[in-house]
């Protein structure tokens, strides 16, 4: 796992970089990788920016680099 702030972001490597969301397919920038408190635990939540503009969330463990 990579080193996480007190703020709960990680600094993830694929951080400002464009990546691929295996659940929905879609691709944009990694803009944050944040840890969240549930009542079942953390997790891991990736934030991603597409051309558009309108971010969505992911499961962390979905994203992966985008190919060229």
């Amino acid at each position: 796992m990579n080193p996480v702030g007190p703020d709960g972001y990680e600094q993830h490597p694929l951080l400002n970089t464009n990546v691929r969301d295996v659940a929905s397919r879609g691709e944009g920038v990694l803009v944050a990788v944040t840890h969240e408190l549930h009542s079942h635990g953390t997790v891991r939540v990736a934030r991603i920016r597409p051309e558009s503009g309108v971010e969505w969330t992911t499961a962390a463990g979905n994203i992966q680099a985008a190919r060229l």
